[in-house]
């Protein structure tokens, strides 16, 4: 699915070119020297985001004159791609073409499935990082998901501007409102949508993973209820005490319990860590179903942290022909697996790959 990838003054990387094929390529090496940045690059490339930070500025490398900026680019699902970012903004061409903006480069981008130790946070973290989760699975299968996205958060931070001002401005934050209350309702019933398609698959791999008839459920809490416009009005009062917006997407949360019971109180850490692999996996297959392709997975030192009961769970979940980067410290785990020839190997060390 994705057959090059090629790095500029990317993170640690002054340069990176790597051949991959369809099976996908396993990436070795110690902590620190560059495994993940090679990741983070095909889902930038792929879905313009980067699991690690939203600020392009960062994603530059060290040394390098943040006037030059990165460039990422590369063959993906037979379309030759490229990003450049620089002070002056972001360039993107696909096949040659200039495209206008995030949402035309998207357009007909591929799929991307990223696993890594710190989904734990889903599991045990604040509602931001599951609300980034739906973010991320929207932007990828529902149209006009990433542009409502944007639009309810400009708008949001406009108001909640507008309410620290000591002066009365009622007007400009309720027009601000209205914006809020179009994009909310849209993101409200994707995000309703997007829950209902993983529910079941998180819950049959919660199942497949853990050996046991564990019980999963998912239930999505939008902050302003199935009404946005009357919970705006209902928290008014409060809003304009407190200086701050309460109700909306911004505030939604995704609600998670084995057996009846609360995930992240009262869920034993193996069961957190296979719920965290679930929402992954189901991720996967609610993106495969929707669009009708495949993903690419983007697995980040996930397999030496299993034990080999849910290591092997895992990879039999993974469909056999979706491309998949597993970056690893070891490979002692991948002699007892199975399901992962074809692949090349890179030993990753002080930002270079080299195929081994």
């Amino acid at each position: 699915m994705i057959g090059s990838l090629r790095a500029v003054d990317f993170r640690c990387f002054s340069g990176l070119a790597l051949e991959i094929p369809a099976a996908g390529a396993v990436f070795t090496g110690d902590n620190a020297q560059g495994k993940t940045s090679i990741l983070e690059a095909v889902c930038m490339l792929v879905r313009l985001h980067s699991p690690r930070t939203r600020r392009l500025p960062a994603m530059t490398r060290i040394g390098s004159p943040t006037a030059n900026g990165f460039g990422i680019a590369g063959e993906a699902w037979g379309v030759d791609r490229r990003i450049r970012w620089q002070q002056g903004g972001l360039g993107l061409t696909a096949d040659g073409e200039s495209r206008d903006g995030p949402g035309a480069y998207l357009a007909d981008g591929g799929l991307i499935v990223w696993m890594g130790n710190e989904d734990l946070d889903l599991v045990r973290g604040s509602a931001e990082g599951r609300r980034r989760y739906l973010d991320f699975i929207g932007s990828q299968i529902e149209p006009g998901y990433r542009t409502a996205l944007a639009r309810y958060r400009r708008a949001l931070k406009a108001k909640n501007l507008l309410l620290k001002d000591p002066r009365p401005r009622e007007d400009e934050i309720r027009s601000y409102e209205e914006v809020m209350i179009t994009e909310g309702d849209l993101l409200v019933a994707a995000r309703a949508r997007i829950v209902a398609l993983l529910s079941p698959r998180a819950a049959a791999a919660q199942r497949d993973v853990s050996g046991r008839d564990e019980i999963l459920e998912l239930e999505y809490r939008p902050a302003g209820g199935h009404c946005l416009r009357a919970a705006m009005e209902q928290a008014r009062e409060r809003e304009r005490r407190q200086r701050q917006s309460f109700v909306g997407p911004h505030r939604d949360d995704l609600v998670l319990a084995i057996n009846g019971l609360s995930a992240s109180e009262f869920a034993s850490e193996g069961q957190q860590r296979t719920l965290a692999l679930a929402l992954k996996l189901a991720q996967g297959e609610t993106l495969a179903s929707a669009r009708g392709s495949l993903p690419v997975y983007l697995i980040d030192d996930v397999f030496g942290e299993l034990d080999p009961g849910r290591r092997n769970a895992v990879l039999h979940a993974l469909p056999a022909a979706a491309q998949k980067w597993i970056t690893t410290t070891h490979l002692g785990w991948l002699e007892e697996s199975h399901g992962l020839g074809g692949m090349s190997r890179y030993s990753v060390r002080a930002g270079e790959a080299i195929l081994v």
